[in-house]
Parts: structure tokens; C-alpha cells; sequence
């Protein structure tokens, strides 16, 4: 398994300490880093992707920071051509050696918690979510006209259009969970939320390039097995987030990554088991002491434990 770390698209210090870990595989997520930039163009892609191997690190994924908005999920106008470039998108990775685009099917609120301030272990500070602070807020407006059919309609017709490029410049697509993976957040429905909406999502075009981001933490909340969810999914899983959550979809608290209930241990044999030898992050981590909670759940520190961590587990394994 590629050990990975989302890291900036230039170089400081998250780069050396990378390294100094032992870790050779980056991770391209600029939203997560602040930065809104979403490059698709060849020549923009090849500076990121070269400015990375120049410094000895692999891109092993492009996450989040990818052509794709609700101009698609929501089928509004323009989707056509959004498609468009998110197929030219994945030609130029293939064209460059990039084996995974992480996406997700969140439309209108995104990725949501109620807290970015919960007090974990030794002071150190993390995210929950309540369903019921949730709720009290105001819809989206597209949550009046969008219903959970129209969002696999629009799902649908994006992966029959998306996966034949995908398959011919041979880069693998993970779909993320919703998060939290609920029914509607205020309103606006959600609908990858469950090992069966998995299961649907992969029947509508059977090919390993349509596949899954295991994003441990969700599934965890979905109430399943991981584990045994790992094993289920098998090869099509093609990217993995290893976090993890106490509580359920309704209301969870991100815990630090060896003191949650999932069995960690048994979920990287289950990677094991199943063949998987992708990209595997560290994501959702506690903001520990000298870091500013500026960007909640990504600071470095947090990230560099759990690193170890999951190098630990993978060595118990091997």
C-alpha cells in the first residue's frame, strides 16, 4: 500500500517532514489546504505533477481539487461542458501517470460539522456533528426542487459518460461518501450514504474504474463493519481515508485514530486480504498544542501521528 499524505503543491516544510517519515506519495487536495485553485489544463498539471518527482515525492492522487461542481450533480446548464473538461481533466492525468481521482456527490452543503472545537485527548481539539443543530439552520435552495432520484439520474449520466475515459487513459475513479452520510443534510438530499448505494453506484457501469474512496470514518458511521465492508468491495476500492468516528451518522465526534472503535488492526488486514495495493491516507486528525485550528483537521502534527500509526499497522501485517 502507498502510505500518502495530502501535501501543498509547493514545496515547505509538510514536504521535508514527509520525507523524514518515510512517506513518498502526495496526495493533491488544495481545498483542503485553503486554496481554491483546481488546475485540469495539461501544462498546469504538469508543473504540479513534475514539481512533486523533482522533490522525490509520487502524486498519487488528485482529491477534491477536481472539475467537478454542482453544475453536474445538479444537471444545471453548463453540465455538458463541465463533463467535457473533467473527461479532458482525466486524459491529462493518464497522460502524466496519475492513477486515482478522488470525487464525491455532495451537493449543495458539502462536508459538514457542528463543532470544530470539541475537546479531545490531552486538550488537543476536534470536529463532531450533531444531526439536530444541523437541522435548525437554513435549507439550500436547491433543496426545494432536487430530490434523491434526480441526484442518481445525474450520477448516472456522469459515470456512463465519464467512465469509458477514465478506462482509456487508465485513471481509477474513487467516489467518497457523503459525510456525514445521512439521508438529506437540511433538506437537500444525499444519497451515497450506504454500502448499498455503493453497490448501486458500481452496477451502473461494472468496470474497476468505477470505484470506491474507502473512507473508513464514514462507513464507520453508516453503523456497518468495516472490516467486513472492506472485504465486500474488495477491488473496487481504489483509494482509502483512515479515520475514524465514535457515534453514529446522526451525531459522531472524529476521535484520534487509535482510539476509536473500529478495529483498525483488522481493517489494513482486510486491505490485505482483499489484494489492495493503492493510495491509503491519514485524514481527519485532532489540532494538537502550538498548531492554530485555522484549517480543523488537517493540521501536520495530527497527521504525522497517525502516519506512524497506520506504519505500525501496516508492518503488524505485512
Amino acid at each position: 500500500m502507498q502510505l500518502s499524505l495530502v501535501l501543498p503543491p509547493e514545496p515547505d516544510e509538510r514536504w521535508d517532514k514527509a520525507k523524514q517519515i518515510g512517506i513518498n506519495h502526495a496526495v493533491y487536495h488544495s481545498l483542503e489546504l485553503g486554496d481554491g485553485r483546481r488546475p485540469s489544463q495539461y501544462d498546469e498539471l504538469l508543473r504540479v505533477v513534475n514539481r512533486y518527482r523533482d522533490h522525490g515525492l509520487e502524486p498519487a492522487v488528485f482529491e477534491g481539487s477536481v472539475p467537478l461542481t454542482d453544475t453536474t450533480r445538479l444537471a444545471m446548464d453548463g453540465r455538458d461542458d463541465e463533463i467535457d473538461e473533467f473527461c479532458r481533466f482525466l486524459r491529462n492525468l493518464g497522460k502524466l501517470g496519475v492513477d486515482v481521482v478522488c470525487y464525491d456527490w455532495m451537493a449543495g452543503l458539502r462536508w459538514a460539522r457542528t463543532s470544530v472545537t470539541t475537546p479531545s485527548r490531552g486538550d488537543s481539539l476536534t470536529t463532531s456533528y450533531s444531526d439536530e443543530q444541523m437541522r435548525r439552520g437554513p435549507a439550500p435552495a436547491a433543496a426545494r426542487s432536487t430530490t434523491a432520484d434526480d441526484l442518481w439520474a445525474n450520477l448516472e449520466y456522469f459515470l456512463e459518460r465519464v467512465v469509458p475515459v477514465a478506462e482509456e487513459a487508465g485513471v481509477k475513479l474513487g467516489l467518497h461518501p457523503d459525510d456525514p452520510p445521512i439521508g438529506d443534510l437540511r433538506g437537500m438530499p444525499r444519497i451515497i450514504n450506504s454500502p448499498e448505494a455503493y453497490e448501486r453506484t458500481l452496477d451502473v457501469v461494472d468496470s474497476p474504474y468505477n470505484g470506491i474512496t474507502f473512507c473508513q470514518g464514514n462507513f464507520a458511521a453508516m453503523g456497518v463493519d468495516v472490516p467486513a465492508t472492506i472485504q465486500r468491495f474488495g477491488d473496487r476500492i481504489n483509494f482509502v481515508h483512515i479515520r475514524d468516528v465514535e457515534g453514529g451518522a446522526d451525531g459522531f465526534v472524529e476521535t484520534w485514530h487509535d482510539d476509536g472503535p473500529t478495529d483498525m488492526a483488522g481493517a489494513i488486514q482486510a486491505y490485505r486480504d482483499v489484494g489492495f495495493d493503492g493510495p491509503i491516507r491519514p485524514d481527519h486528525v485532532p489540532t494538537m498544542a502550538g498548531e492554530d485550528n485555522s484549517t480543523p483537521g488537517y493540521h501536520l502534527s495530527g497527521k504525522l501521528f497517525a502516519s506512524g500509526y497506520i506504519r505500525g499497522l501496516l508492518d503488524a501485517t505485512e
